[in-house]
């Protein structure tokens, strides 16, 4: 875990980054709609307070994003349309529009519907999601009333341009980037573009019934985006609580490795951040090389390490425990779960995080090949 976010932003010039093939999104939206700071502040730990700061998108920016699957968000400016995009909508698995909750006039609705009916003629399966975006700035009434205006009248501009449209899976997020919201309706983006999402979501359901867990979460470590959960229904309240969790061990994870420097489970070569340099191991006979061979002897790699944590949420949650543990460089898993079954039967819980994990590595690790050997 680093002291700051993890900043995945890095232009790009291509469909691919010349390794690997990447599912793109589209990210667009009027002028001042906030489209920049929320990309900001989900993938690249933008300062809340300085989001309001943020110069307006002039061109459009490529952003490269590593979690499960790689991804190329296109960051556009305001005014861009489909004929100045620079790129075929075919190439795109999503669509993601962002509109200010008080921006009640025709122009951004005009402009979603433009790109709907664009996209249809070249991508049918496209993903469209509507983020109704700046939530806070009004009251809770006020918030639902606009947020229902909006979407009845984008539909009414579908259907008028075709009554096809009348049941055009389009989806609908009330969000904003001073609660956790945004990244809720993000999680829901990204898990239309993971194929690998029912191994996943299995994976965590079998976690949780060897466990006693009632909710489990595999989430990015950086963006705080939950890529897979189990198939119990998610709790807003306990999907919150996981975030701000793995936000306050982003922020003081560092403390302890920073005292513990020396301690090799911490070191830079530890799988925690990087995989172990491969040494061929000495025969338990032998013990060292004869120095007349002239071969130096390989340092044996350093035993692999995965931070993990916990905490008993009681008083709020009267005998349950939240736990923490890495899987991958980027996702770990984090789980509810009771308190005695975690205190008395721990052992139990770290070995089914060993299975539970090499599951997701390998899943991860076919992931990797699969978007390797599609680059075009």
């Amino acid at each position: 875990m680093s002291s700051s976010p993890q900043n995945y932003s890095a232009v790009a010039n291509s469909h691919t980054n010349g390794t690997i093939r990447r599912t793109k999104i589209l990210l667009l939206g009027t002028r001042r709609s906030g489209k920049t700071s929320l990309f900001q502040v989900l993938f690249n730990g933008f300062p809340l307070k300085q989001a309001f700061y943020l110069e307006p998108t002039m061109r459009v920016a490529k952003h490269l994003v590593d979690t499960v699957i790689p991804l190329e968000i296109w960051d556009c400016p305001g005014n861009i349309t489909v004929d100045t995009l620079g790129a075929s909508l075919a190439d795109f698995s999503t669509i993601v529009f962002v509109i200010d909750i008080r921006d009640l006039y025709q122009q951004p609705v005009s402009k979603l519907v433009e790109f709907i009916v664009a996209a249809c003629q070249v991508n049918p399966d496209i993903n469209f999601e509507v983020f109704v975006h700046k939530a806070e700035r009004l009251q809770e009434d006020d918030k639902l009333e606009n947020f229902r205006q909006i979407h009845e009248r984008v539909m009414d501009r579908l259907i008028d341009e075709s009554p096809e449209f009348e049941q055009f899976p389009l989806n609908f997020h009330l969000t904003s980037i001073y609660d956790h919201s945004l990244r809720e309706a993000f999680s829901l983006v990204l898990h239309k573009l993971i194929e690998s999402l029912p191994y996943l979501e299995d994976l965590l359901n079998v976690f949780c019934a060897n466990t006693a867990s009632p909710k489990a979460f595999l989430f990015d470590t950086s963006s705080k985006i939950h890529v897979a959960t189990d198939t119990s229904p998610v709790d807003q309240a306990t999907h919150n609580l996981c975030c701000d969790y793995l936000s306050m061990l982003n922020s003081f994870g560092p403390l302890y490795r920073s005292n513990a420097i020396n301690d090799p489970r911490t070191s830079r070569d530890s799988p925690a951040t990087t995989p172990p340099p491969t040494a061929t191991p000495l025969s338990p006979a032998s013990g060292s090389v004869s120095a007349s061979a002239g071969v130096p002897l390989a340092s044996p790699p350093k035993p692999p390490f995965f931070p993990c944590a916990a905490t008993s949420l009681s008083p709020s949650h009267p005998g349950t425990t939240l736990t923490y543990h890495l899987v991958t460089p980027h996702l770990a898993l984090l789980a509810l779960l009771p308190t005695t079954v975690y205190e008395m039967r721990r052992g139990l819980v770290e070995w089914n995080v060993v299975w539970f994990r090499e599951g997701v590595r390998e899943i991860w690790e076919v992931e990797k090949e699969r978007s390797a050997g599609e680059v075009v």
